[in-house]
């Protein structure tokens, strides 16, 4: 396996890869190079939902809390698809419908009320969000709207009770700089969170509704990223600007991000809730090799027929005459059918990419549009020779390929025809859609790519005004990017480690503050030292950690006593701090006073292990280049 290479550029002066730690080891394919993926066209896009460090939630007045496991009620609904101001129906609200699924809602009172339930009528925006919101849009260099406009986005996945999403746009055309280029934003949106899926399995999906209605920020990028790894490091950039507002929630679920990826002669693919930037890596590459293979398939397709003449055949099938050919764990007990598909043979095994093949495809399909669980199929280029007598009883050729499903009647007859729609695009190549995440690092078919028609105007909700002062307001207290920061700590004498690492921390503003506001050098001892008296601070002090600072910059105290004088002074305020460090013991010892020690170890011939007995017994009260020094006088080696 080969890692994702370590960026070598600068971020506006330093060292992206000193800014970010390494991303946590993971299972990575055999990337190809840099080369390779110009030579098949990869772009890539991200889209990154980020929630919000708000009390309360979006539209209503309920508490934006940590999730939960508990639920006092549920709810049962169906989706249905409405039509857009336009008159159209989306095409993926009528995929949705076509799966008759029976949507769960498992209710926690504490955490929702009868607005997320659609009985009751949206409260006006949260002003503390939409400020958040528009703080980050400055951060990421966006042109600001004037006026925010709510408008429904319609989801019948069932993530959303309503059967639709609260969305608006804060801003546009904005930037990210990234190394010696910079990647543009196309806009910044404000939304309310969905609900957490907890399983889907047949025509039945469960979700817990304690984040439905968490305000969050979504982030468009152009795809303007050409390799996995440019892709990841841009993410963990993204994601340290965020936090550098300290104005986000953060752990697993706070963050998710869409991938879109494309190569040439192929289409726009989402890669729907990534949790985790270190995965983008080998999703995007598998994708990239998956267009490729269905690229590569048209084109076999393509010579071998016309697809404008191209019909299936559906046959039941005695489910008895086909024991040999199902899996262990097939339900023998229902209905089968076979699927003749002319002139196909050995396309269902075409490679698509690690052990993926075209006839995954189909199974993904069936599994989400009929709700047939798998194993839900198997095929004849699996292994041919086996097929015969069910190649005769279907009347199939030579060089036809043939599909076994099984199902409920109903679900049945939308298998096979869900098998020949996927087939038969087969001769279109490559298909826009949503895929999901796969345990094994690939993708899975999840629904049609989304369009224009299923976003329409909210008329609950009144337009807000957003007037060129209040952008100003917020412009003058902007926070520093973290790559700036980093550059301003090097400059004050630290390694470039060492500022990288402040620079990325989570309260990495007050620390660097503090720090900087000092007006002193900076030694690697002495920010160990304050990094480990600030994260045992409990309520920190920002003017009494200077004080520290100042007393170990005067020598007054040793480093190492910085955590000690801290919570002396936060307890007992005092302005004189180094009398309160003598008094309490913490106070640098001079030579004058380390001498006669050391001169009274000497007078009862005690020199060996002299400088670790004077260390150990002074502790922190003394520097170690001082006790060198006097025993270097006596003549003593330490």
């Amino acid at each position: 396996m080969r890692d994702l290479p370590n960026p070598d550029f600068l971020q506006e002066g330093f060292p992206l890869g000193d800014l970010i730690p390494p991303a946590r080891r993971i299972p990575r394919p055999l990337y190809l190079s840099a080369e390779e993926y110009a030579a098949l066209g990869l772009k890539c896009g991200i889209e990154v939902h980020q929630q919000l460090l708000t009390a309360g939630k979006l539209f209503c007045r309920c508490p934006a809390r940590r999730y939960s496991l508990d639920h006092h009620a549920s709810v049962l609904r169906h989706m249905r698809p409405t039509l857009s101001e336009l008159g159209e129906y989306d095409g993926t609200a009528l995929m949705e419908f076509k799966t008759k699924k029976n949507i769960t809602y498992m209710l926690n009172r504490e955490s929702v009320c009868t607005y997320e339930m659609d009985d009751t009528p949206p409260f006006p925006m949260d002003q503390r969000a939409l400020q958040i919101a528009i703080e980050i849009a400055l951060v990421l260099r966006c042109r600001m709207v004037s006026e925010i406009h709510i408008a429904r986005k319609q989801y019948l996945d069932g993530s959303i009770p309503t059967g639709f999403q609260r969305t608006t746009i804060v801003g546009v055309e904005g930037m990210v700089p990234f190394g010696d280029r910079a990647i543009r934003i196309i806009q910044l949106g404000l939304e309310e969170d969905a609900c957490r899926e907890v399983s889907d399995r047949g025509h039945d999906r469960y979700y817990r509704t304690d984040r439905l209605g968490m305000p969050l920020i979504e982030t468009v990028t152009y795809p303007e990223l050409f390799t996995p790894w440019e892709a990841v490091w841009f993410g963990q950039l993204h994601r340290l600007l965020l936090r550098t507002t300290g104005k986000v929630r953060r752990g697993i679920g706070a963050a998710r991000q869409d991938v879109n990826v494309s190569v040439a002669g192929g289409r726009r693919v989402e890669i729907k809730g990534v949790e985790r930037i270190p995965l983008w890596g080998p999703l995007i590459h598998y994708e990239a090799l998956r267009q490729r293979g269905l690229l590569s398939l048209r084109d076999e397709a393509s010579r071998r027929g016309n697809p404008a003449q191209w019909l299936t055949t559906t046959v039941p099938v005695d489910p008895g005459t086909v024991s040999t050919l199902l899996p262990p764990s097939w339900d023998t007990a229902k209905p089968m059918a076979v699927v003749v598909l002319p002139g196909f043979r050995s396309l269902l095994a075409w490679p698509l990419g690690g052990t993926r093949t075209f006839a995954h495809e189909i199974s993904d399909r069936v599994r989400v549009v009929a709700c047939i669980d798998r194993p839900n199929l198997v095929h004849s280029d699996d292994v041919p020779e086996a097929w015969t007598a069910l190649r005769s009883l279907a009347g199939a050729g030579e060089d036809d390929a043939l599909v076994l499903l099984g199902g409920n009647e109903e679900d049945l007859v939308t298998a096979c025809r869900e098998v020949a729609d996927r087939c038969r695009e087969a001769w279109d190549g490559v298909p826009s859609e949503t895929r999901q995440v796969l345990p094994d690092g690939t993708t899975g078919f999840e629904r049609i790519l989304p369009g224009p028609d299923r976003m329409y105007p909210d008329t609950d909700l009144p337009p807000i005004e957003v007037p060129p002062e209040r952008i100003e307001s917020v412009q003058r207290d902007l926070p520093m990017p973290p790559w700036e920061r980093a550059n301003r700590l090097r400059a004050a004498g630290l390694s470039t480690r060492s500022a990288g690492y402040l620079a990325r921390r989570r309260d990495a503003t007050a620390v660097f503050r503090v720090l900087t506001n000092s007006g002193r050098d900076l030694s690697e001892a002495l920010v160990q030292a304050f990094v480990a008296m600030w994260d045992s601070g409990g309520n920190r002090d920002e003017r009494v950690a200077c004080q520290v600072i100042e007393a170990a910059c005067d020598g007054v105290i040793h480093p190492k006593a910085m955590p000690a004088l801290f919570h002396l002074l936060r307890a007992k305020p005092h302005d004189d701090y180094e009398a309160l460090a003598r008094e309490h013991g913490l106070s640098l010892l001079s030579a004058d006073d380390i001498g006669p020690m050391i001169a009274e170890e000497l007078s009862e011939g005690k020199k060996e292990g002299l400088f670790v007995r004077i260390m150990k017994r002074l502790g922190p009260r003394v520097q170690a280049h001082t006790v060198l020094d006097l025993l270097e006088d006596q003549g003593v080696a330490p």
